[in-house]
């Protein structure tokens, strides 16, 4: 009796460690209101070797996603307004487990293939390393706009469904005025409820 006590307790332990980890990936952080500010920047996401190359988009999807995301580079660039790159590293330990677990262990901090794609690579102004979908959620992003006084995002990359979902959210949840750009975004799954939450906070979709 005693050991199947100590079996359930250890089965449970490991479900709430699994639902914790899979909760603080995907939740999307608050922030401080920005106030007003008149720039716009490009948001990059996500845009690296292991989800570009190996990730489950065809590659008809990835030529048209690429053609908009360099021409949106291009026109940023032209007009003067800064291109920033988020990047994923697992890096909490919840979310290195997951990634080991589900993930088959992409983007953990230090493994490769976490750096910018081949045809995006050195074309950002500044890149940002993220640790959860939220790209938000350290503050370093926080900190790199308010420097640059951007107000206003246009944001694309992968995976439409989270963490340019999850990072438009949270730019919402801050005032920043923000543009999803659909396509320049690739998405594995239906699209429907992350397009309508992204609508409900406010975003505009493109």
């Amino acid at each position: 009796m005693i050991f199947a006590y100590i079996v359930g307790a250890a089965v449970l332990g490991a479900f709430l460690v699994l639902f914790y980890a899979a909760w603080r990936i995907g939740v999307v952080s608050r922030g401080t209101k920005i106030g007003a500010r008149d720039k716009t920047a490009l948001l990059l996401v996500d845009l690296q070797t292991v989800f570009w190359d190996s990730g489950p988009y065809d590659e008809a999807a990835k030529s048209a996603a690429q053609e908009v995301i360099l021409d949106e580079i291009k026109a940023a660039k032209a007009q003067g307004l800064p291109v920033v790159a988020v990047r994923q590293e697992w890096s909490l330990p919840s979310s290195k487990l997951l990634a080991r677990l589900f993930m088959k262990g992409q983007a953990i901090e230090g493994s490769a293939g976490t750096e910018i794609a081949a045809p995006f690579a050195g074309l950002a102004d500044h890149v940002v390393v993220k640790r959860v979908q939220d790209a938000f959620d350290t503050g370093e992003l926080d900190r790199l706009l308010a420097e640059l006084n951007v107000g206003r995002l246009r944001i694309l990359g992968l995976d439409f469904n989270y963490c340019v979902h999850k990072t438009a959210l949270a730019a919402r949840n801050r005032g920043y005025a923000v543009t999803v750009l659909k396509g320049g975004s690739l998405a594995a799954g239906a699209t429907a409820r992350a397009e309508q939450r992204m609508a409900d906070s406010g975003a505009i979709l493109q």
